[in-house]
């Protein structure tokens, strides 16, 4: 390879053997580099430059040469190790066949009631900045999975769907908006997979935002719970407190402004631990007097109807003179009165333990717990404790009111008031229990042929075209992918479908299938019934109702 260096109107070529693609950075002509766009640039130096120069593309040669065999040495496929162990990672799982079915059933469930209350959807990206997070979590920060700086910015994987909306709505114009959000979250707890504990899992959220008369969101809010769960076939009850109330009942108490978050988080551990193991971390770790914990233990260990909780605070000597208890007392009264009317009551329980340690919340909290299915009287299968889903779980679903949370992102101040469901830990009890009123199914139709001898061609286009003609009116349907298929697979093939299609070769002669219900349980037999090939969807539909 000749190369050129200028001097004035002197070309001097250096002879120089190609060795790397990286040579081309300094190759040059002595063409006018105006005139064609596509001639290497020209150089201009002294002797001495050009020395120094030849020596320098000798080095740069070489070293690219050395770079070129690394970089291949490099992308060979690395040797998976002898030990490696194939699996997801800590706390996650892989989702498919009846159990992605059933999840997708639960969203659809959720999402029905969303829309029926005026919701529109809203998706968020699933990372975001490092400092719109901090700060809203309290202890439970540490939970937050960090990501590695890619490009300048400091971003963490989402905690939840509150505070990315929350962040919406400061950049946005939105004043007044009823939003839902079904999406995943990641935090780095200590996974319990069969307990509905999962490091990543999905929240369904639905949220209102916007300037409203006191407590009307928060009831609507209560009465979507209801409705939800009652779709789903669980019994629940919805704990309820008032953060207004609780920070005054730590004030009465005489816990320091400084530790009321700290405490709070510690309350919040009650519906997990004894309150004796409460009490310990309140005075032991978070240096709170003896005294002023026991005081605590005897306002939070009460709960009851919302009527009676109210009366239990108003004949305490010291709360009823507290600003936030009254405040909080005001907006218990008026919500207990729209309950009524929404007919909610009866699901709530007004609980003075519940905490819920995020520090966004201003106003009313509630958890939802799912109620143990009552057991018949003389079974002997009894379930303990331990053995049932809804005892393991925890909390199906959580939320409350934060109005200052929007304006921590900015001057506009937008009160808003939410509910986030915990599907994860919904599909662990329903799974659990053998949920049979939601269809696990995948198809409803299986179209097969049945014939015999040697000419019987298995009738494969037949059979998809009767399957096309299905899917296009809107019904699911499979056909077995074998040319020649056998009618006991067949049959095997079609084990939960509760349709069939049976093609025989007199039957298409005459324009006819059999339209037969399958799996009628031992003993019983079902011939089927010859249907005109065009008015097939139409019978299929009918039997499917």
């Amino acid at each position: 390879m000749l190369f050129l260096i200028r001097r004035g109107t002197e070309s001097i070529p250096i002879a120089r053997a190609s060795r790397s693609i990286g040579s081309l950075l300094i190759r040059t002509t002595t063409a006018n580099p105006v005139a064609n766009n596509n001639t290497p640039r020209q150089f201009s130096t002294s002797l001495r430059q050009r020395q120094h120069l030849a020596a320098d593309t000798d080095n740069a040669a070489d070293t690219m040469a050395d770079n070129t065999k690394d970089t291949k040495e490099d992308i060979k496929a690395p040797k998976p190790a002898a030990n490696l162990q194939i699996k997801t990672p800590k706390g996650t799982r892989d989702w498919h066949g009846p159990d992605m079915l059933l999840r997708e059933q639960l969203f659809q469930s959720v999402s029905d009631v969303f829309k029926r209350h005026g919701g529109t959807p809203l998706d968020t990206p699933v990372f975001e900045l490092r400092e719109i997070l901090a700060g809203k979590y309290g202890e439970d920060s540490k939970l937050i999975y960090d990501l590695q700086d890619q490009g300048g910015e400091l971003c963490s994987l989402r905690y939840d769907l509150t505070v990315p909306f929350a962040r919406w709505l400061a950049m946005t114009s939105t004043q007044q908006v009823k939003r839902y959000h079904i999406a995943k979250v990641y935090r780095r707890d200590q996974p319990a997979i069969a307990r509905g504990r999962m490091r990543e899992f999905h929240q369904c959220d639905f949220d209102i935002a916007g300037v409203y008369d006191p407590m009307i969101p928060d009831a609507e809010i209560l009465r979507i719970i209801v409705e939800v769960f009652d779709a789903l076939k669980l019994g629940i009850t919805i704990k309820l407190n008032h953060r207004k109330i609780l920070d005054g009942l730590f004030a009465v108490a005489g816990v320091p402004a400084e530790k009321i978050r700290t405490i709070s988080s510690a309350v919040d551990k009650l519906d997990k631990m004894p309150w004796a193991d409460v009490k310990k971390e309140m005075v032991e770790e978070k240096g709170l007097p003896e005294e002023v914990a026991d005081k605590i233990g005897v306002y939070v260990q009460n709960a009851g109807n919302i009527t009676d909780i109210i009366n239990y605070i108003k004949a305490d000597a010291d709360l009823p003179t507290n600003d936030d208890i009254k405040a909080g007392i005001h907006d218990m009264e008026l919500l207990a009165a729209y309950l009524e009317a929404l007919e909610v009551t009866d699901k709530v329980s007004f609980d003075l333990s519940l905490a819920r340690g995020l520090d966004y919340y201003t106003g009313l909290i509630f958890e939802v717990i799912n109620k143990p299915e009552p057991v018949a009287d003389g079974d002997k299968k009894k379930k303990s404790k331990k053995d049932d889903p809804a005892s393991q779980v925890g909390s199906i679903a959580a939320g409350g009111r934060y109005d200052n949370l929007v304006g921590m992102y900015g001057k506009k101040q937008i009160p808003c008031v939410g509910i986030s469901f915990g599907i994860d830990r919904i599909f662990t009890i329903l799974k659990a229990r053998g949920e049979n009123d939601i269809k696990k199914r995948e198809v409803d139709v299986f179209v097969m042929a049945f014939g015999g001898g040697k000419d019987f061609d298995g009738l494969l286009v037949e059979r998809m075209k009767i399957a096309k003609q299905l899917w296009n009116a809107g019904i699911r349907a499979e056909y077995m992918a074998k040319a020649k298929p056998k009618l006991q697979a067949q049959f095997k093939a079609a084990e939960g479908t509760p349709l069939g299609v049976i093609l025989g070769e007199d039957e298409l002669k005459a324009g006819q299938v059999r339209l037969k219900k399958l799996d009628q349980g031992q003993g019983q037999k079902d011939e089927g019934n010859l249907v005109p090939i065009e008015s097939l969807a139409e019978e299929v539909k009918k039997l499917l109702l």
